[in-house]
């Protein structure tokens, strides 16, 4: 009983999944919803095109250039961002609905998002997601086979520059070759541990 009132009493973490484009945040989400874990994972808006094996309003919604303004323009948004080229953005109802209902809160978003949310949420729990080498981050992203030579270079500066924010995150995490089940044990390890902290953290957006 003692349990159950502490878990209805405690306050909901949002969570955010980030690091540069390649080390598999999609790819750890995935796995999370799969393992049926009792979280809101949030949807992201995005203007870029949908690849063969997304799905709308699952992976990402995929909206228009013209959608996404309105959205900016009406402030539905969180935080938004021109990620290689398109928009992103968390819609900010979607967010605050999950908190209120006392769902702790999972979302996936690139390093400059992570900071904008930070900012905004300073008790938000910020995990990075890295590789073990530029090596295998480099063959990811030349197996996904969207890259043009010149967007891979762009991608390989981006991630330089992304690696000097590692400090702003509370934990970094190595998202290994055909290790992904341990990656999200490691993960699902850090929200557990965070959430029988003495002090939890107190989210408010």
């Amino acid at each position: 009983m003692h349990d159950d009132l502490r878990e209805r009493q405690r306050q909901p973490l949002l969570i955010v999944i980030s690091g540069p484009s390649g080390v598999g945040k999609d790819s750890v989400l995935q796995n999370m919803r799969a393992r049926d874990l009792p979280f809101h994972f949030v949807v992201t808006a995005t203007t870029r095109p949908k690849r063969p094996d997304e799905v709308d309003g699952i992976d990402y919604f995929f909206i228009s250039q013209d959608e996404f303004v309105k959205m900016i323009e009406q402030d539905e948004l969180l935080e938004h961002a021109i990620v290689y080229g398109d928009n992103k953005g968390i819609p900010k109802q979607q967010v605050r609905q999950a908190l209120a209902s006392g769902k702790d809160v999972v979302m996936r978003i690139d390093v400059q998002g992570a900071e904008t949310i930070r900012n905004i949420c300073p008790e938000a729990l910020l995990i990075f997601l890295s590789t073990r080498t530029e090596e295998e981050l480099v063959k990811r992203l030349k197996t996904r086979r969207t890259e043009t030579p010149e967007s891979l270079e762009l991608r390989l500066a981006t991630v330089r520059h992304e690696m000097e924010s590692v400090e702003q995150f509370d934990y970094y995490v190595i998202n290994a070759d055909n290790q992904l089940d341990a990656t999200v044990d490691t993960i699902q390890a850090i929200i557990h541990a965070e959430l029988q902290r003495t002090h939890p953290r107190q989210v408010v957006l």
